[in-house]
C-alpha cells in the first residue's frame, strides 16, 4: 500500500516508523532536508507543502491508497486532505485538536445528518485518551480495557503485584472463573502468548479475555477483593481531556473533582459542568493535595499538557496515599519511563492515534478489535467461511501460537475451550502477537 504522510510532528516520525516496514511511505515536510527522526527509516521525502497540487503529484499522489495530515497545524491538515481529495481519490485522515472540527467536518453533524467535507476519517488523539482513560477507570485495578460485541465480551489488563494471589504461581493452578480466559503476558516490556506451565511474576501485565460476567468475577476473585466498581476520581488539569472525562464521569455518577490551575478555564469548567467540584490550584502543590483530601481518591487523573508537571503530580498523589494513578503522557517515549517510576497507567494521545490509525486503515478484510501493548499484540475478529467443517479448537493447529478469546454465534457470546468446536459462519476474536498475527489472518481465510 502506498501511504503519503503529510508533516514532520512526533506523530508523523511514529506513523512512518510504524508502516515503512511493511508499506511504500512518502514524507512530505517543509523542511529543505530530510528531518532527523527519519533518515533511518526507508521512506521517500518530499519538501513542500501539503496544500500544494505540485507537491502532492511529486509525491505520487495519484496512485496513494492513503494521505495522512499531521501536520502541527490543522487548518493546514484540513486543506491538505481537501486538496489530496480534489486531485485523487486516495483515503485521506486528518489530524484536527478541536471539538469543533470533527462537529463540522465529520460524517455527522450532531443532529445525525451527513456532512460531506471529502474528508474520510477524522482523529482528535485527545477525544481517544480521553474514551482509552475512561474504560480504565471504570474497571477498579485494571491498566487496559478494551470492549467487544456490544459489551458481552471484553479485555482487561491488570498487574502482577506483591500481594497477589497469583503470584509465583504456575497458570494451571490458579484456577480462573468460568468463561475467562488468560491471553498474554507482558514481561520486561515483551509480550508473549503463555501456556498452563508458565508463572506469573512480580510486575507482571497480565492480559485476559472473557465474557463480561466472567471477567467480573475474575475481577472480584484475584483483583478487587474490596471494592466493586470507582466511585470518585480526581482529575488534575481542565484541558480537552480534562473537562470531557469529567463530562462522563458525572454522567455516571462518579464523584469528580479538577485541580485546574486557570481562573478564566475554571470559569468555563463551572459553567459547563453540573456535578463536579471544580478547584483553582496547582496540582503539584502539596498543601492544596492535602487540604482537599487527595489521598483518599479512589483515581487520580493527571492530564496537563506537561509530561513533567504530570509526572511530579502523579508521585506526589503516590506519597499521599492513592491507591490508582493515571497520567498522561504527551511524549510517547516516556510512557516506559513513567511505568518504572511506579506510575500505574501511562498513557498517550499518540498512542492512541496510532491504534485508531492502523484499526481503521492498514488491514483490508480483517477486522482489528484492539491494539494492546504498543502493537505487540493485537484482537482482530475473523468470520469463518462458509463450507468450514466443524473442528474442535484442540484439533485446528494453529501454526502459530495464537488464542481464540472469544466466539460471537449468532446472538450469543462463547467464551471456549480446547473442545470447543469451530462452526462455519462463526465469528473468532483471536488474540494473536505482532509477529504471528499474518499466519494467524492467513489460517483463518
Amino acid at each position: 500500500m502506498k501511504v503519503i504522510i503529510y508533516g514532520t510532528s512526533e506523530i508523523a516520525s511514529l506513523i512512518a516508523k510504524e508502516l515503512y516496514s511493511v508499506h511504500d511511505v512518502t514524507v512530505i515536510g517543509g523542511e529543505e532536508e530530510m528531518p532527523e527522526e527519519f533518515n533511518k527509516l526507508d521512506i521517500s521525502y518530499i519538501s513542500g507543502s501539503g496544500t500544494s497540487i505540485g507537491t502532492l503529484e511529486t509525491a505520487g499522489i495519484k496512485k496513494a491508497d492513503v494521505f495522512i495530515a499531521c501536520s502541527k497545524i490543522e487548518e493546514t491538515n484540513i486543506v491538505a486532505s481537501w486538496t489530496a481529495k480534489k486531485v485523487s481519490e486516495v483515503e485521506t485522515v486528518c489530524f484536527v485538536t478541536k471539538q469543533e472540527y470533527l462537529e463540522t467536518l465529520g460524517k455527522s453533524s450532531p443532529n445525525g445528518q451527513k456532512i460531506e467535507s471529502g474528508i474520510d476519517h477524522m482523529i482528535w488523539p485527545e477525544q481517544l485518551l480521553m474514551q482509552e482513560i475512561f474504560r480504565i477507570i471504570l474497571v477498579p485495578e485494571a491498566i487496559d480495557v478494551e470492549i467487544f460485541a456490544g459489551g458481552k465480551a471484553r479485555l482487561l489488563e491488570y498487574r502482577i503485584k506483591e500481594e497477589s494471589s497469583m503470584l509465583n504461581k504456575k497458570i494451571k493452578d490458579c484456577y480462573f472463573p468460568e468463561d475467562s480466559l488468560i491471553v498474554g503476558i507482558t514481561r520486561e516490556e515483551e509480550l508473549f502468548i503463555p501456556d498452563g506451565n508458565t508463572e506469573l511474576t512480580m510486575n507482571d501485565k497480565v492480559i485476559f479475555m472473557g465474557s463480561e460476567d466472567g471477567l467480573n468475577n475474575l475481577a472480584a476473585q484475584f483483583f478487587e477483593k474490596r471494592k466493586r466498581s470507582t466511585t470518585s476520581t480526581t482529575i488534575i488539569g481542565g484541558g480537552n481531556v480534562g473537562f470531557m472525562l469529567a463530562q462522563n464521569l458525572e454522567n455516571i455518577g462518579i464523584r469528580t473533582k479538577i485541580i485546574e490551575v486557570d481562573a478564566d478555564r475554571c470559569d468555563f469548567l463551572s459553567d459547563n459542568l453540573k456535578k463536579t467540584l471544580v478547584i483553582k490550584g496547582d496540582g503539584t502543590d502539596l498543601e492544596l493535595l492535602e487540604s482537599e483530601d487527595i489521598g483518599n481518591s479512589e483515581v487520580i487523573v493527571s492530564v496537563t499538557n506537561n509530561d513533567e508537571k504530570n509526572l511530579l503530580c502523579s508521585l506526589l498523589a503516590k506519597q499521599l496515599g492513592v491507591k490508582r494513578v493515571i497520567t498522561r503522557v504527551s511524549k510517547a517515549r516516556n510512557i516506559n519511563l513513567f511505568e518504572k517510576v511506579g506510575i500505574d497507567v501511562a498513557v498517550s494521545p499518540i498512542e492512541a492515534a496510532l491504534k485508531e490509525i492502523r484499526n481503521k486503515l492498514l488491514e483490508k478484510g480483517v477486522n482489528i478489535l484492539a491494539l494492546v501493548e504498543k502493537g505487540q499484540g493485537e484482537v482482530i475478529e475473523i468470520t469463518i467461511p462458509q463450507g468450514f467443517q466443524d473442528t474442535k479448537i484442540m484439533d485446528l493447529h494453529i501454526p502459530c501460537k495464537t488464542i481464540i478469546g472469544a466466539i460471537k454465534r449468532g446472538n450469543k457470546i462463547l467464551i471456549p475451550k480446547g473442545n470447543t468446536y469451530i462452526r462455519a459462519n462463526d465469528d473468532l476474536m483471536i488474540f494473536t502477537t505482532m509477529q504471528c498475527a499474518t499466519k494467524a489472518k492467513e489460517f483463518f481465510k
